[in-house]
């Protein structure tokens, strides 16, 4: 590449002596492993962005499930600053008060015993892995430590969390796979049974796969997977990095299954926008995390802390989690006209509260970039989905408004068809 000097904004030009063309593009200090928009997006407030062109766009994308409470929630904000005054980071040398009361509202809400924190989802996937295999060594069975997952599973960009997820576009090139995971087709409990072996240790599964397409694994499918655990002494392990912290209308998505994980992986919403992770487990699956065998200089700091106990706060508050089902229903009967009336361009949508994936009939990001052009943020996914994942605390008028962009959407994508 030939490089000339910077533009406005930390912009390069450059000339691709392969291909002879004049590009113009992200500055080149930044690692171009995202394919990202020509646009930045310069500020928001709740549901709604500002971005670099001038344009005001509805965000349900939610930093990919990750703004919760939608951008600069006023209690989020203000218990950011109010920490920033007082303390930072401190590092887990140190007893952390905020994180030992986060810990404790989490337990209260969940089946868990304890939690550890960390920075992100991947993070949080890996303690788990390393939980699950930790428990049967500290039982007598370091030989069982391999977790069974699933097609179309995305667990995180480590090592670990790419051979978990199984997708080879995630795996090629890193060398080897990190051994110890056995995949199978979705939701198939022959298979399942088949891959139990004296190497076992658990099942791995997102109760809701995000990144595979927004397909909700059955609640009797949960409850099978957790008498196969228990009839052959593995464990459990559920990710909710994407589809947990109120996304599906309950605290957590298998609560919809009635029957708990022994560990489970938590991110994203979690944090409401700031990074921040956990890991939850009961007592037993964690006996073998004694000190020194796990550990994270930045996971559960001071800051993060205030602003997980924020995002609880607004989370468990009485009705809460009630507006994200009735949002929901909102959502999906909108859309399912939707489907009526263009069958050539939506094919229906599917998920839980809100996480919705509509199935597109035409090619999922020629949608995506159909509903960016309409000033809507959503997300592609596996199997030609669109995620819809909007704040949780959207409004019934902001619902509205959002699927009349998909339809404007919808009605560019024909009329180029047409025109084709």
């Amino acid at each position: 590449m030939i490089f000339a000097p910077p533009l406005a904004g930390g912009v390069c030009c450059f000339k691709d002596r392969f291909a002879g063309k004049v590009c113009l593009g992200m500055t080149q200090a930044v690692l171009p492993t995202y394919n990202r928009t020509a646009f930045s997006i310069e500020s928001g407030k709740g549901a709604w962005v500002t971005a670099s062109d001038g344009r005001t766009l509805l965000d349900f994308g939610a930093g990919i499930a990750v703004n919760s409470l939608g951008h600069c929630h006023p209690h989020l904000v203000e218990t950011l600053k109010s920490q920033a005054e007082k303390l930072w980071h401190t590092s887990n040398l140190y007893r952390i008060p905020d994180g030992e009361r986060f810990a404790e509202r989490l337990c209260a809400a969940t089946f868990a015993d304890t939690v550890f924190f960390t920075n992100s989802g991947a993070e949080a996937l890996e303690c788990s892995i390393k939980m699950a295999r930790k428990y049967h060594a500290a039982s007598g069975h370091p030989e069982k430590f391999r977790l069974i997952t699933f097609e179309g599973a995305f667990h995180g960009r480590t090592l670990a969390t790419i051979a978990a997820g199984g997708q080879q576009k995630y795996i090629d090139g890193f060398g080897p796979a990190v051994e110890g995971f056995d995949q199978v087709p979705f939701a198939d409990h022959e298979a399942i049974e088949k891959a139990i072996g004296p190497e076992t240790a658990g099942i791995l599964i997102e109760p809701v796969q995000g990144e595979g397409g927004i397909r909700p694994v059955p609640a009797k499918c949960l409850k099978g997977l957790r008498e196969l655990c228990d009839r052959h002494g593995i464990l459990l392990v559920f990710d909710e990095v994407q589809c947990g912290m109120g996304r599906t209308g309950k605290l957590f998505a298998h609560q919809h299954s009635a029957i708990t994980p022994d560990i489970m992986a938590s991110a994203k919403g979690i944090g409401g926008g700031y990074p921040l992770g956990a890991c939850l487990a009961t007592a037993e699956a964690a006996r073998g995390m004694v000190a020194g065998s796990h550990g994270s200089t930045y996971g559960g700091n001071p800051m993060a802390m205030a602003i997980g106990n924020a995002v609880l706060d607004v989370i468990l508050e009485d009705g809460f989690l009630d507006h994200v089902s009735q949002m929901s229903l909102l959502l999906t009967q909108k859309l399912a006209g939707l489907a009526d009336e263009f069958p050539d361009i939506v094919g229906g949508a599917r998920g839980k509260g809100l996480m919705i994936g509509v199935q597109c009939k035409v090619v999922n990001t020629d949608m995506q970039a159909a509903c960016v052009a309409s000033d809507l943020l959503v997300v592609a996914a596996g199997d030609n989905v669109i995620r819809l994942l909007p704040p949780l605390n959207i409004t019934a008028e902001e619902v509205s408004e959002a699927v009349s962009r998909i339809e404007a959407a919808c009605r560019k994508l024909r009329s180029s068809s047409a025109s084709n």
